[in-house]
């Protein structure tokens, strides 16, 4: 028997939430003949008290909550040899990524409050094959304290977050000018942009810019970088998960190369907190289907509704920058408000840009031209025109407990 066919039979046997979800399907059902998990019903099912989804008592090992980009956190359990192999299996993509026996690791992501982040980074690193010294500053110290530690010990790696990097970076950037000795630079839990390159190369002259690896606190470790490969955006899929990219209106899976769709993963490892078929929220395209890499194309859930229009961030981040051209943007929020009883949408962008005026004009006709039924909404007075608010990389808003950049802000319920 194979690990899917043991991990189906179990959840059926121990998951009231599994059980009742394939009911009516053959004693072994291929992976496609499973249902692709509705997230509502999966985390209704997923409580604190007369839980429905897990197959056991959880006795042993973690508990964590979600960054909390949506109004209410969601828990995910972990047993001991779960998170064991999590972290095992993740720290042998950290060669690839780019780290160096000796390299001085300074760990920017968020500890506490039942986040995961730097924990998970601070094991990986100790189960790396490639031996290096942690520096434990965590991303809620000040920026003047993890710039003095740099400087202090010599600190050769970057891992948190894009945008507490981009802080950094303008911090560094305004005080000590560089820091030379910074030679690469990990991002996870955003997605980077290229704009945000220029920022850091200013403050970090001598650094590249890679992913740790790609994973979340629901979906569990995803994808591991590349050895050779640029695009940071690229990478492959983790031993012992089953990931599919499927069609987005039809819900088949892609079988080719270059075809846009959303990811959905199957964790052959986890088994007190079960994920089958289990959408992740983001987009994908593979890169080489043999291979198992794919190439991370933004969120495939995060749509601000404005009226009757919905606009997808991805796509309203694409639009800035064509508006823009050559002038670099290093981070952007969308905030929806209510003015004169109607929705507007705000773009809230940081970056060093000059002629800021006719740059709002230049996005404000791009949009209309990519996303008409805005512009007409716009003109039959039943929304507000766009509006654009230009700040600083550290006025942007963000998640006090992860430091990721907060994408969506609504305020129409204040």
């Amino acid at each position: 028997m194979t690990d899917y066919n043991r991990l189906v039979e179990l959840v059926r046997e121990n998951s009231p939430f599994y059980r009742e979800l394939y009911q009516d399907l053959p004693d072994a059902p291929a992976l496609e003949e499973l249902p692709v998990v509705d997230h509502g019903a999966y985390w209704a099912a997923n409580t604190l008290h007369d839980n429905r989804l897990h197959t056991a008592k959880h006795v042993g090992g973690i508990v964590f909550k979600s960054g909390g980009t949506t109004s209410a956190p969601k828990v995910s359990v972990y047993t001991r040899a779960e998170w064991r192999e999590m972290s095992e299996t993740f720290s042998k993509g950290l060669a690839a990524a780019g780290l160096r026996e000796g390299d001085r690791v300074a760990n920017l992501f968020y500890a506490g409050e039942l986040y995961s982040s730097f924990i998970f980074t601070l094991n990986a690193l100790q189960d790396s094959p490639v031996d290096t010294v942690q520096l434990p500053i965590a991303g809620s110290s000040t920026q003047e304290f993890i710039t003095n530690t740099l400087l202090e010990f010599g600190g050769t790696v970057l891992a948190a977050p894009p945008t507490s990097l981009c802080q950094l970076a303008q911090y560094v950037h305004d005080t000590v000018g560089s820091l030379p000795l910074i030679r690469l630079v990990l991002f996870s839990g955003e997605a980077f942009y290229g704009d945000q390159r220029e920022l850091l190369a200013s403050a970090f002259p001598n650094a590249s810019v890679r992913s740790i690896g790609y994973a979340s606190v629901d979906g569990g470790i995803l994808g591991s970088p590349v050895d050779g490969e640029e695009d940071a955006r690229v990478h492959q899929v983790y031993p012992g998960r089953i990931m599919e990219i499927l069609d987005e209106d039809t819900g088949a899976p892609i079988t080719e190369p270059g075809r846009v769709g959303r990811i959905v993963v199957t964790d052959l490892v986890r088994t007190l907190q079960p994920v089958l078929r289990y959408p992740v929220g983001d987009r994908a395209e593979w890169v080489d289907v043999d291979a198992r890499t794919f190439r991370l194309l933004g969120r495939s859930d995060e749509g601000a509704r404005v009226g009757p229009v919905t606009l997808y961030l991805d796509d309203l981040l694409s639009i800035v920058k064509t508006a823009v051209g050559g002038q670099g943007i290093t981070g952007g929020q969308v905030v929806l408000r209510r003015r004169a009883a109607k929705d507007q949408l705000v773009l809230r962008l940081a970056g060093d840009v000059v002629g800021t005026d006719k740059l709002t004009e230049a996005i404000a006709a791009r949009l209309d031209e990519t996303r008409p039924m805005f512009a007409d909404h716009v003109a039959r007075g039943l929304i507000q025109p766009l509006a654009v608010e230009w700040v600083g990389t550290t006025e942007l808003t963000t998640n006090p407990r992860t430091g990721k950049l907060v994408r969506l802000i609504d305020e129409r319920g204040a």
